[in-house]
Parts: structure tokens; sequence; C-alpha cells
């Protein structure tokens, strides 16, 4: 008798409790996309700005000293993924989440228009690639979840992937959240945890922000038409999110759809996450392999020696 795939136990993942108002576990199907742009409490995009940064600024002096047991013990890693629209704040989020951890343990990738070669392998490939080794934090900036939102709302992206014999689109989409589903199954047995954040930017401010990009020449290198184009699209990609939502949110790999308007909430709630999610691990700094006792009381002998020398010198 085989087991279900979806019945497959995850050693880690599945017991994590991460408190957090967005979560989107899969325990219940959503009817119609998140519309919640600003905290609860917020009339306005800088409203309580300071009271988040001073929140940010706590939480991440905490996950330094957890970084740096994760970074010793190679015993887990963690992905964080990001998606969202255009101008959400992926880019902002994901550097100020990760202000003043140690580089050496952090490793952030950024998965833009598919090469040639990358669109010969499988969906999966490219992001495979770069998967955090344990002992690191990793951050993707987009991910595979493209192939099942920008390609569901441009489907003639799929004749690159499958020149002269497209598959049907409807079984695709299935398939392809089957393999996800799988994919975030192996990597928490695999010991990295899998957090999935979605930054839900409104209309309204996402327009605000390709005007600024537009006003403001320090900005208009990353002003794109094709990004302001592919917002009048809002309500395809609002549908392909609700069925990426209802078929990828999993006890063990829940999607966090932040609200987006107030990027120093969006920042501050995000860090959070992962310091629940790191704070939980039972992390622990590796055994050391230290001398004999006599051999050890020889060796502190004698760099007390050189530091006494030293300070008389």
């Amino acid at each position: 008798m085989t087991t279900a795939l979806e019945d497959w136990p995850v050693s880690i993942g599945s017991t994590l409790k991460i408190e957090s108002p967005w979560c989107i576990d899969g325990t219940l199907e959503l009817t119609s996309p998140p519309d919640i742009y600003l905290p609860p409490g917020d009339q306005s995009f800088d409203d309580n700005e300071e009271r988040y940064k001073e929140q940010l600024d706590s939480t991440r002096k905490k996950l330094r000293k957890l970084q740096r047991v994760l970074f010793a013990g190679k015993q887990y890693s963690v992905l964080m993924i990001f998606q969202a629209l255009d101008a959400a704040g992926k880019d902002g989020a994901i550097r100020e989440v990760l202000e003043g951890l140690d580089p050496a343990g952090v490793e952030v990738a950024a998965f833009k228009k598919p090469s040639v070669n990358e669109l010969a392998h499988d969906f999966l490939w490219r992001t495979s690639l770069k998967l955090p080794p344990r002992g690191r934090i990793g951050a993707f900036n987009r991910s595979y979840y493209e192939e099942v939102l920008a390609v569901r709302v441009h489907p003639e992206f799929l004749d690159a992937q499958f020149p002269g014999n497209r598959p049907d689109p409807e079984s695709l989409w299935e398939e392809r959240f089957s393999a996800i589903r799988a994919h975030e199954r192996h990597l928490l047995a695999s010991r990295t945890i899998v957090l999935k954040f979605w930054l839900n930017v409104s209309p309204g401010r996402q327009a605000r922000r390709f005007l600024d990009r537009l006003e403001d020449p320090e900005k208009h290198w990353k002003f794109s038409s094709r990004d302001v184009l592919e917002s009048g699209l809002r309500a395809q990609y609002d549908e392909a999110l609700l069925q990426l939502l209802n078929k990828t949110s999993t006890l063990y790999a829940p999607w966090f759809c932040v609200p987006a308007d107030n990027r120093w909430y969006l920042r501050a709630h995000i860090a959070d996450i992962l310091h629940q999610a790191l704070s939980q691990l039972p992390l622990s700094y590796p055994v050391a392999d230290l001398p004999a006792a006599d051999e050890l009381e020889e060796v502190s002998g004698l760099l007390q020696k050189r530091v006494e020398n030293e300070s008389a010198g």
C-alpha cells in the first residue's frame, strides 16, 4: 500500500507555530484574493512609521544572535520567498529585514525573465540551483511561483518553454501546483524552512509609487512602462493569485499575505515572522573538538603568557 504525498511526515515545518493575522495555511479555502492593504489602525501610508521602524530594529538585533547559531550549527536553512506585483516593495523588504546579518550566512537571488537555457529545463530547475545550504538564510526575489502567476496571466509565455507543443494550460497549472507542494515538502524534509510572503499592495499605492519613479530623477532607473501596462491586468493577476494561494498554502509551508501599503509595517512584520521561525528551531552550536585536559591547560598557559608579554611590551 502506498502513501499519498500529502500524508508524508514533515519533521520540523509542520510543528512551527507562527502567529500572524496574515497567515494562510490552507485550512480554509479563499473565495476572493486578500484585499487588506494597511494594518489595522493605520489610516495612511505613513501612520505609525517610527513605531514600526523601532520594532524592526529590535527584531533585527534578536535575529543577529539566532543567525550566528544557525550559521555555526549548520543544522537548518531558511528559504524566504518574496512574491508581489510590481512596486510592492520586495527589494526594500529584503534589504531592510536582512540588514545587519552576517553576509556570509545570507544568500539573495532575484529571478528575472528566464534565459534560453533555463527555459529548456523544468520550471523548478533554476531556483533549485539557488537554494540556501544548511546554516544560511536565503531570500528569493520572485521564484518558481511566477510559473503559476505571470505565466498564467500570459499563457503565450508557454510557447518559449514548449516550442511547437504547448500543453493544455488548465491541466498544466494543476501539475505545477502538485509539483510545488511536493518540492516544498521535500525542502522541509531536508531541513529547509520555507517562509512565503505575498506583499499585498493596493492599486492606488502601486500607481503612486510608479509616479514617484517617474517624477524623481533618482528613481528613473526603476521605472518601466511595461510595469504600468502590466498593472492594468490586476483582475487577471488577482484571479491567478487566488488559485495560487488555495493550491499551495499548506500547514508546512503557509503563505503570509502582508499588507504592503505601509512599507515599514511590512518590513517589521516579515522580520517578526522570520524571528518566530528561527526561535522555534532546535538550534545549537556544534560541539567543540577540544584537546585533552592536560593539553588544554598547556595551551591556555602558553596563550596567557603571550597576552602578558604583549601587555608588558
